[in-house]
Parts: C-alpha cells; structure tokens; sequence
C-alpha cells in the first residue's frame, strides 16, 4: 500500500507590519512535492485556515517549481485547514517553509496535533527552512517537547540578519527551538543542509527542500522493511 504524506504549510500573508506579502516558499512546496510523487506517494495539502495557501517566491521559480504550479494550482486553492485533518491517514507530515510560517504556525494548535499524532504513531515529521516553526510548541503525550534531546536544522540567525528579517520575525527560529531543548546543527549560510534525528528530519533552507524530502523517503522505506 502506498504511503501518504501531508504537506502542511502557513495560511499567513504579511511580514509583520511591513505590508510586504509572504505565505510558504514555492520551491519548498515543489521540490519536496516531486520527490514523494517519484516515490509513489500519495500526497495532500493541508494550511493553517484550509483553501487558497499564499506563496512567496514565485517571481524566482525554477522550472521544477513553474511545472508543479501549472499542475497543481487547484490542489494549492483548495487545501485541507489543519483542524480538519485527520492524522491516522499520514505516515508523514512535511511542514514548508516561507517566511509566513513564523506567525502562524509556532501557535496552531490543530498542526500540533496532528504533529505529535503522527510521530508518537510510528510517523515521519519533517520541516525545512522556516518549517521548523511548526515544531517549536509541539509537545508529546508526555508532556515533553517533540524538538527536545534532538539535533534540528533550521533558518539560521545569520540568515535572517543577511535577508534583513531579523527585526521583522517575532522571534529568531534557531533561538527558539534551542530553547526548547533542540540541538541546532548549523551550516554556513545558503549552504544546503539537512539533519536526521530519530524520525525527525530538518533542513536549513530552500536549498535542502528536496533533500529533506529524500530523508522522510528514505526513513518509510526503512521502516516498511523492519
């Protein structure tokens, strides 16, 4: 039998008070995307508030990411709202990333769990990017952080300072899920990164979207065979 992955993304559209738009990162919806279908997954989409998800980075799209857009526009206008989904359906929960992420999704209550629903069943999670900020609250049935006693990858701080975001973001990402007991495992900036930890998988930034997707695959196919 197949295996199911949701995708889960922000529904928020403005950076701060700045008035610029944001929402979740194509290539971090695209690049993940193509890796689960290669592999015969069956994939949903589900955002904080269900329907339309906002994209951020459409105007750099690459052709992997202009193809998904052509093909999967309806799927993206038409997303499950986190409270609706059903966490039973999903060996895997991959969380894009987009700056949007930082407000929404560190509160959302129905993400977490749905989160912590999925891990404690035997499930993959996973994040890239700003992603990460879904896991930040999370907490397992014993009371104890999901992110705690694990190595993380994530946004960094001297990332956000070199897209000048730093004082945008309500908090630092890194900062925040060493607060809560993760261990960040940083590369250089732009660097493509992607951290393993438990059936935890983590990357850095848009550039390890579809490696962290390769992790998530690589995790199901392992323990399809134990």
């Amino acid at each position: 039998m197949s295996k199911r992955v949701l995708i889960a993304t922000t529904s928020h559209t403005r950076q701060g008070n700045t008035g610029k738009p944001t929402g979740a990162y194509l290539s971090e919806v695209a690049h993940p995307y193509e890796v689960f279908r290669r592999a015969g997954y069956q994939i949903d989409f589900a955002s904080v508030q269900g329907g339309q998800i906002p994209l951020d980075g459409v105007a750099d799209a690459d052709a992997v990411s202009r193809a998904f857009l052509t093909e999967h526009g309806a799927d993206l206008a038409a997303s499950q709202a986190a409270a609706n989904v059903d966490p039973s359906r999903y060996d895997a929960i991959f969380f894009a990333g987009g700056h949007g992420t930082m407000w929404d999704l560190p509160d959302d209550r129905a993400f977490q769990r749905v989160t912590a629903a999925i891990y404690e069943r035997g499930g993959v999670v996973a994040a890239v990017c700003h992603g990460p900020a879904a896991l930040v609250n999370v907490k397992l049935t014993s009371g104890k952080y999901l992110v705690d006693g694990k190595q993380v990858s994530a946004f960094t701080n001297e990332e956000e300072r070199a897209v000048k975001l730093d004082e945008v973001v309500p908090f630092l990402l890194a900062d925040a899920l060493t607060a809560h007991g993760a261990q960040h495992d940083p590369a250089p900036k732009w660097q493509k990164k992607v951290v393993i930890s438990e059936r935890l998988v983590t990357g850095q930034n848009p550039a390890s979207a579809a490696g962290v997707a390769d992790g998530v695959v690589d995790l199901l196919k392992n323990s399809a065979q134990h």
